[in-house]
């Protein structure tokens, strides 16, 4: 009799560790793991060239997006202003835009010349070596917090 209850529980042991085990195996297909065809954003190359007035500066920097889908660019905060505007430049004219699009696969460039970040009314003058934090926030994916050096006026990192 001994023998058949420790056996009827090595069954039943045996029986819920398999259990658990297959639903373990099965929880890590979930639909909490980002899909295949999610953005996946990166920043990279993030300056500030040292303004030359205390009132504004221009922010440039790239967000690459590996992922399979696309993701738009619909704000950007700054511990140096309140205020802080993505424009582009058509036809040489600069405009104040809402957001900017990331293509899948792609890459969104804010750079000297072209779409940029305009951070207006700072609250403090900004010298070459200095640090500024920007979030930048997407309309799909979490915001992304970068540390952003200001460099020498005459830097261009397309030039090096």
């Amino acid at each position: 009799m001994i023998h058949r209850t420790t056996t009827r529980r090595a069954s039943v042991a045996f029986s819920a560790a398999l259990a658990l085990t297959a639903g373990l195996a099965l929880g890590g297909c979930s639909s909490t793991d980002a899909p295949a065809d999610a953005p996946r954003l990166k920043v990279s190359g993030a300056f500030i060239p040292e303004p030359v007035n205390s009132d504004m500066a221009g922010g440039f920097l790239t967000v690459t997006n590996t992922g399979g889908a696309a993701d738009t660019l619909t704000s950007v905060t700054s511990d140096i202003s309140d205020d802080v505007q993505m424009h582009e430049t058509k036809n040489q004219k600069m405009q104040q835009v809402k957001s900017f699009d990331v293509p899948a696969n792609g890459e969104l460039k804010l750079e000297r010349g072209g779409s940029h970040l305009m951070l207006m009314k700072l609250k403090r003058t900004l010298k070459q070596g200095d640090k500024v934090t920007f979030e930048l926030r997407f309309e799909d994916s979490e915001p992304i917090k970068v540390e952003v050096p200001v460099e020498a006026r005459t830097h261009n990192p397309q030039h090096h």
